[in-house]
């Protein structure tokens, strides 16, 4: 087993001007260092303290603004972009090789197939190897994600083995979905020249510690997503529609998961990512990202500045304490009657005392069945009338039988915004 590492950081805008990297610059040399205290990670010879979040289109500016230092990706196909723009905003980039999952049609028993496949991810290496903001490889993304052929990690470990022949700067990972024991054993039998493992737990990362020790796992770990809780593990209602916490609750367990799970184990967890640094449409448009769809922080950004930096940003986000429709929470299995007018409060607050602009809008719930983070449509908005829609009391005239969801933003006009949202059913009037 390898025990070598890169690692990479990544900050800034899309959008910012991008100066190309000085082909002088050299590629950054990371290593992992075993100490009497745990594994530390070096660059260049210096300890380097990971201080990361998952970004593929995001903003890389506002991460490094708010502390941060590195970034995973999903992609290399904006990796030059992404790597001149961390360079220019002093973050390293843990650059993700995109190896096509066993779910979306790949034969790992092909050997015509995984050979085409390792030459493409040899030119890819090739390109971007030298680049001084590459933090790792991180070759495949949540590969064990119902897979059922084990030779996919034989692919990594030949890629790894390509990787580690051609750059003797950077170490090698591949990311896991959850904490499973089958796609462990895998790993420790196929995967043998990976310089470390990575993680993706979300509820689970609460089962960490216990997984690490139980399986007397002795090697370096990344937590490469982590953050809110996953759709797949909350509680539903009687039709099936998942709860989802409100951005005030998930900013709780960003914190709690940091300081409990994470930042105790910093001699074995030695790079941690919280995800998502932008947004994304996962069964809502609300669940993943720390950011809103027009680009506001929410309370998340604020507990990672503070994770980072040991104090919290100088103006912070509102923050939610309660939403109710019909005078029900989402855990009542709220049922309206189609045609009907009914209530929907919402109580926010600002720790700065900013006053609050709020939004409402009602959308058909999700009937999205994508698994491993797989694209998803966003989901329009019906178009209904609100009567107070611009306050945190509002009625609406519930629409056809059907499943929604109501979803309410609160924002701060300092750039940014809380979020709630009740899953509902409305059946019809007898």
């Amino acid at each position: 087993m390898r025990l070598s590492v890169t690692l990479t950081l990544l900050a800034g805008v899309l959008s910012a001007p991008v100066t190309a990297f000085a082909e002088a610059d050299a590629p950054r040399k990371i290593e992992f260092v075993r100490t009497q205290s745990g594994y530390v990670v070096l660059r260049d010879g210096q300890a380097f303290s990971i201080r990361g979040a998952g970004l593929e289109y995001g903003d890389i500016a506002s991460l490094s603004a708010h502390g941060g230092n590195a970034i995973r990706n999903w992609t290399t196909d904006n990796a030059r972009e992404i790597l001149d723009l961390a360079h220019a905003q002093g973050v390293m980039v843990a650059l993700c090789l995109p190896v096509i999952p066993e779910r979306h049609g790949f034969d790992y028993s092909d050997q015509q197939q995984v050979s085409q496949q390792l030459e493409k991810l040899r030119l890819e290496v090739l390109k971007y190897k030298d680049h001084p903001a590459l933090l790792a490889w991180i070759i495949g993304n949540e590969l064990n994600f119902d897979y059922t052929n084990s030779a996919v990690y034989d692919a990594v470990n030949d890629i790894s083995e390509m990787i580690h022949a051609v750059d003797p700067n950077h170490p090698t990972t591949t990311t896991v979905a959850g904490l499973g024991e089958n796609v462990l054993q895998d790993l420790e039998a196929r995967a043998g020249d990976l310089d470390f493992l990575s993680f993706q737990a979300y509820g689970e990362i609460f089962n960490v510690p216990e997984f690490l020790s139980e399986h007397a796992i002795d090697r370096p770990v990344w937590i490469t997503e982590w953050g809110a809780i996953g759709h797949w593990e909350m509680e539903r209602t009687d039709w099936g529609a998942p709860l989802e916490m409100n951005s005030s609750e998930k900013a709780g367990v960003y914190l709690q998961a940091y300081n409990e799970i994470i930042a105790p184990r910093e001699g074995q967890i030695v790079g941690s990512f919280a995800f998502l640094w932008g947004q994304k449409q996962e069964r809502t448009p609300t669940w993943f990202g720390m950011f809103t769809e027009s680009g506001e922080e929410t309370e998340a950004v604020d507990v990672m500045h503070y994770l980072w930096n040991q104090a919290w940003p100088e103006n912070r986000s509102p923050q939610v304490h309660s939403m109710r429709l019909d005078g029900q929470s989402a855990r009542d299995s709220i049922r309206l009657v189609s045609g009907t007018t009914y209530r929907a409060d919402i109580e926010m607050s600002d720790p700065d005392g900013d006053p609050i602009d709020y939004r409402w809008e009602l959308k058909p719930e999700s009937g999205a069945l994508q698994v491993g983070g797989d694209a998803e449509q966003a989901i329009e908005n019906l178009e209904i009338e609100f009567s107070g829609a611009e306050k945190p009391q509002v009625t609406f005239r519930a629409p056809a039988a059907g499943a929604y969801r109501l979803y309410v933003y609160g924002y701060d006009r300092a750039g940014h915004a809380a979020h709630a949202n009740v899953p509902f059913l409305v059946e019809r009037a007898r």
